[in-house]
Formats: structure tokens, C-alpha cells, sequence
């Protein structure tokens, strides 16, 4: 049986890959100088998913508006922990998630068609205190993988389902700290 919450997610010793659907104007913008930038919005909590299958629910597989263009964000892995060390999860009493400057929720993973599935995704928010150290600190590249996605979703339309899955990033177990795990829930 697979464990109910676990961080699945494209890694190496050094970074992580989260993603992020965006509108046009805020993507080519950011991808042109390799960061986030204006208009990208500095004032709000802005969510990264590791979950690639997550993402494309989320976001009708580039389709929504606003959400027509992703990015793979790949950050540090010492950013990304840092966030988790600081993070409450939304489940938690109001007054600890509105002080918090990291939110965590964990929402049903997703199959290949969009179906949910037995265990969780992490989704994390990175608050506004946060934001300017996660775009100038923490991102090391940003790649647009809207081409990637586009392909994958009319292969999934047209049946051929064996080949879109060998399309997909290649996720495993990331692991965390202990303390950060136990403060997470996630399963070890």
C-alpha cells in the first residue's frame, strides 16, 4: 500500500523541481530573465506543487485561463526545506496558519486521466515574507514545459496513454528532516 502522504517529486542532492501554471504575461516575462519578475506579484502567497500530475489537474493541463503556460521551478533543496521548516499546515488552528509564513495543504494525488488517488500531493504556499527570497534566492532555473504538457495531453486524448506516461518527469520519494516530516504528517 502506498503511504498516505509522502513528497514525490523530480530531485538531485542539490534542487527540486515544483511547478506553476501562469498566464502568459507573467511567464514570459520570468523566463526571459531566468526569475520571477513584474508582474509576477511579490504580495501575495504564491504555491509551488512537485507534483507534476497535481499541476495538470489544476490547471485543465494548461487549458484554464490564466494557468495557459507551465514552469518547472527548480529551486534549492535548502530553500525548499526551509520553507517546510517553516511551514503550518491550513488543517491547523486559524490564528497558527495566519501567522505562518508557509502554508501546507495535502490534496489527493492524480492519475494520468485526473482521477484521484488513494494517497496525497503536497502543496505549499509561500507566504509573503517568504516570496522575494524564493524568486531571488531559492529558483535556479525556470524552464517552460508548456510544449511538454500540450503533448502529453493530446496523447492522453487520443488513447495512447502508454506513451504520454513515458513523457511524464520522473517523480520519486524526496526526503525531509524528521522534524519537519513528523510536523508535516508526512509518512515515513
Amino acid at each position: 500500500m502506498t503511504p498516505q502522504r509522502q513528497i514525490r517529486a523530480d530531485f538531485d542532492a542539490r534542487t527540486i523541481v515544483v511547478y506553476q501554471a501562469y498566464s502568459p504575461a507573467v511567464a514570459e516575462p520570468a523566463l526571459r530573465a531566468q526569475r520571477f519578475v513584474p508582474p509576477f506579484s511579490f504580495r501575495r502567497m504564491t504555491w509551488i506543487k512537485p507534483s507534476f500530475l497535481w499541476l495538470m489537474h489544476r490547471s485543465n493541463w494548461a487549458q484554464k485561463p490564466g494557468q495557459e503556460r507551465i514552469l518547472a521551478v527548480r529551486i534549492t533543496r535548502a530553500g525548499w526545506e526551509e520553507a517546510l521548516s517553516q511551514a503550518v499546515l491550513t488543517t491547523a488552528d486559524p490564528s497558527a496558519v495566519a501567522r505562518s509564513p508557509v502554508h501546507v495543504q495535502w490534496d489527493p494525488e492524480r492519475s494520468l486521466r485526473g482521477a484521484a488517488l488513494n494517497h496525497y500531493s503536497i502543496q505549499v504556499g509561500v507566504g509573503r515574507g517568504l516570496i522575494r527570497t524564493f524568486a531571488e534566492e531559492w529558483v535556479v532555473d525556470l524552464t517552460d514545459v508548456t510544449p511538454r504538457v500540450q503533448k502529453i495531453a493530446a496523447l492522453r486524448q487520443n488513447g495512447r496513454s502508454a506513451q504520454a506516461q513515458r513523457l511524464l518527469p520522473p517523480e520519486r520519494v524526496c526526503p525531509v528532516p524528521p522534524v519537519v516530516a513528523k510536523n508535516l504528517r508526512i509518512d515515513s
